[in-house]
């Protein structure tokens, strides 16, 4: 699996397994780690001190801040309406759909199995809980599950960025 030569890596990354990453034309920053069988399309930024578990997809448009926490086989999405064929029958390209970006800001923390919809930010150290479904933004500081349920605030629990 490649990391392609166009793709920005500090020298403080850690990647666990080179040979099991895909790593197309994005940029890494410091002291971030990756597991294996990540993949990182291009154009993604990812700050610096994140840690990306294993078997996690972050397509383009995605930008993720510092101090965040992915956890196992988290999805994200650029595309709220994917389809193989355009109205002529013939195989998209990328003219025939518009690229939705999202954004994670510092400090969040996303559960393994999240799925991320396109077009939504999540707040400075929002936590997303393992397997939820995100369809709009999440404030700072919330806790989210299941389809958008804020369940509480990370700071008044004292499970995070206290």
């Amino acid at each position: 699996m490649p990391i392609s030569p166009k793709t920005k890596i500090h020298h403080s990354v850690v990647i666990h397994n080179e040979d099991l990453i895909n790593l197309y034309d994005c940029t890494i920053n410091k002291y971030t780690q990756i597991g294996p069988f990540v993949e990182i399309q291009k154009n993604v930024t990812l700050g610096a001190r994140c840690k990306i578990s294993s078997h996690t997809f972050i397509c383009e448009g995605v930008t993720i801040g510092n101090d965040v926490f992915i956890g196992h086989g988290v999805m994200f999405t650029n595309d709220k309406y994917p389809q193989s064929t355009n109205t002529n029958g013939k195989m998209q390209s990328r003219k025939d759909w518009n690229l939705i970006k999202t954004k994670v800001l510092d400090g969040a923390s996303i559960g393994s199995n999240a799925t991320i919809l396109p077009g939504v930010t999540i707040g400075k150290g929002a936590l997303i809980g393992a397997g939820a479904t995100i369809t709009k933004d999440v404030p700072n500081n919330k806790i989210v599950i299941q389809n958008n349920i804020i369940t509480g605030d990370v700071k008044k629990t004292g499970t995070h960025n206290d």
